[in-house]
């Protein structure tokens, strides 16, 4: 049942943790509102979707999800994948209720892909993000939030959607329109939370009693006559129940686009909870997390919602301002309603430069300065993993930076597997088999080669392999080899038959190559796939003893160098 139901887990956790959950719960509240209009803005949708969104995913992520920590709703990835799938049919501006039909609808086919996804248990492929792919994405996205609230900071009006280094050269070419009133709550309220963050008995509260001050503030500033921008006017009321329309054609011209809006929604959810597991060290379950951004999307497309995922700056605080459950998201979404209910009118005076400073501090914290001196320190290979995606974040669409990010580590996973480490062995003075590098005085058996391969046996790593065997078979004193198979973790096909050609090869021309130690679950696919019955006995052997032992009863010529009793 937990399996099935994950809120089983945390619910007995959240009773203890009620506190953590409803500070991080109304701090979340306040964050969403200017956020939700932003969003549907973005994806070319009404206001009030944004709210509906905003509403109710995040409550049925919370139930069904793994991390906890992570908060669904509308996110900006996701608002502008969406409005640039969209708008190749149909745009706003020319037939709004056309835009939403089919947004909704895309929605709502981009959720079952996810489910589906989930289901196949394919979350095993978010394994091979990187640790430095989210790390770099992480700080990335951190630099992002922080830019993007600048024109809230500066009360700058920056062109809607303009890329990280536009908001800059837009800001510094019009610095002198300035809202300094604006720009004195932010900073105001930035200095406010830093400062509470250092107070212990009050540092859990430090993100909400900042935004209590800022909106103090600008409420003072308008009362004297100066203007501070608000969030305005929000709609008062909630999602209703409504079902998309299935028409089969256009479902059938959005499947592509589904695709695309899913596989990113379920990256960059994966993303985002693993970056702040690297702090939390919750164990994840990426499979259920599929599940759960798939019955999200899907049963909030039935209540006027439209796509959702992950979002990086609400999971961000959401952490940052001290939840332990997946409780806080509920109580944010639930404080949502309550507001848009009752205190519409009072809400719509949250000043946003407020909320710009709280989630500049936000940004500021997303940039792990720990682990990115690490990969500094440790490899150059991570260096780049993490550089690529960084400098991608900036200047690419967050998706393409992941992907650049993910290609890369495979691309390096791969280059390191192709080069599996080939060891010479040889007795020392203990009688102990020892890698010839490590002692110049250990002796080999002038007929016998004994090698070790630390990796693992498939179509990327024969090459190398195949190499240092060719090397061997043109010296003509090598007439038997030994491979100790202790560190091979697994051969494929394409290896097996490489492996089975070039033993039969050494038996027909010289003496022959023998295996020692492999692993049963290594022998899978030479079991299956015949080569074992092909190659005979006398080939495999438990152990490297007695495979010297074995291995000497076929040598027809005196060892001229005596290592073993067996030379004898």
């Amino acid at each position: 049942m937990n399996k099935i139901f994950p809120f089983l887990d945390w619910l007995p956790l959240a009773k203890k943790h009620w506190k953590d959950d409803l500070i991080a719960g109304i701090t979340g509240t306040i964050i969403v509102i200017p956020q939700a209009v932003a969003f549907a803005m973005i994806a070319g949708m009404p206001p009030i979707y944004g709210f509906y969104t905003a509403m109710l995913t995040p409550i049925i992520a919370a139930f069904f999800g793994s991390s906890y920590h992570l908060v669904s709703g509308p996110t900006t990835t996701s608002s502008i994948v969406l409005y640039s799938i969209i708008s190749q049919y149909v745009t706003p501006d020319n037939d709004i209720e056309a835009f939403v039909s089919l947004a909704i609808l895309l929605s709502f086919m981009a959720g079952v892909i996810k489910l589906v996804m989930g289901l196949a248990r394919m979350g095993k492929l978010a394994n091979f993000v990187s640790n430095s792919v989210i790390i770099g994405f992480s700080a990335g996205a951190g630099v992002l939030i922080a830019f993007k609230q600048l024109k809230h900071i500066f009360e700058i009006k920056v062109p809607q959607g303009s890329s990280f280094y536009n908001i800059v050269g837009y800001i510094a070419n019009h610095i002198s329109e300035t809202n300094w009133h604006a720009f004195l709550v932010a900073i105001s309220t930035l200095a406010v939370a830093l400062l509470i963050k250092k107070i212990k008995l009050l540092s859990r509260l430090y993100m909400l009693i900042a935004m209590v001050f800022g909106s103090l503030l600008a409420l003072y500033l308008t009362f004297m006559g100066f203007d501070v921008l608000t969030v305005g006017k929000i709609p008062s009321n909630l999602p209703p129940f409504r079902l998309p329309d299935f028409d089969l054609e256009n479902m059938k011209s959005l499947t592509s686009g589904a695709i695309i809006l899913a596989t990113l929604g379920l990256v960059e959810a994966a993303a985002i909870s693993r970056s702040i597991a690297l702090h939390t060290h919750q164990k994840l379950n990426t499979n259920q997390e599929f599940v759960s951004q798939g019955i999200t999307n899907v049963v909030s497309t039935f209540f006027s919602c439209y796509t959702s995922s992950g979002s990086f700056t609400r999971s961000s605080i959401n952490f940052q301002s001290g939840a332990k459950t997946p409780m806080s998201a509920v109580i944010s979404a639930i404080g949502l309603m309550i507001v848009v209910l009752l205190f519409a009118e009072y809400a719509a005076y949250l000043p946003k430069p407020a909320m710009g400073g709280i989630i500049l501090l936000v940004g500021y914290n997303l940039i792990d300065f720990k682990h990115i001196k690490q990969i500094f320190q440790s490899s150059k290979k991570e260096l780049i993993v993490f550089g690529a995606t960084f400098i991608g974040t900036l200047f690419l669409d967050l998706d393409q930076a992941l992907m650049i990010g993910i290609f890369l580590s495979f691309f390096f996973y791969m280059e390191r597997t192709s080069k599996p480490n080939i060891a010479t062995l040889a007795l020392n003075d203990d009688g102990r088999l020892i890698n010839t590098i490590r002692d110049e005085k250990a002796k080999e058996c002038s007929n016998l080669k004994i090698l070790r391969i630390d990796g693992s046996l498939y179509f990327g790593s024969i090459e190398k392999i195949s190499d240092f065997l060719n090397n061997l078979y043109d010296d003509n004193k090598i007439q038997h080899v030994l491979i100790a198979a202790d560190g091979i973790n697994f051969i494929d096909l394409a290896a097996a038959e490489w492996l089975s050609n070039e033993i039969l090869k050494w038996q027909k021309n010289r003496g022959g190559i023998y295996i020692s130690g492999l692993k049963l679950i290594s022998q899978d696919v030479l079991r299956k796939g015949g080569f074992l019955q092909q190659l005979g006995d006398g080939v495999f052997f438990k152990d490297k003893k007695n495979a010297i032992n074995e291995i000497h009863k076929k040598i027809d010529t005196p060892c001229e160098i005596i290592a073993f009793e067996e030379c004898h």
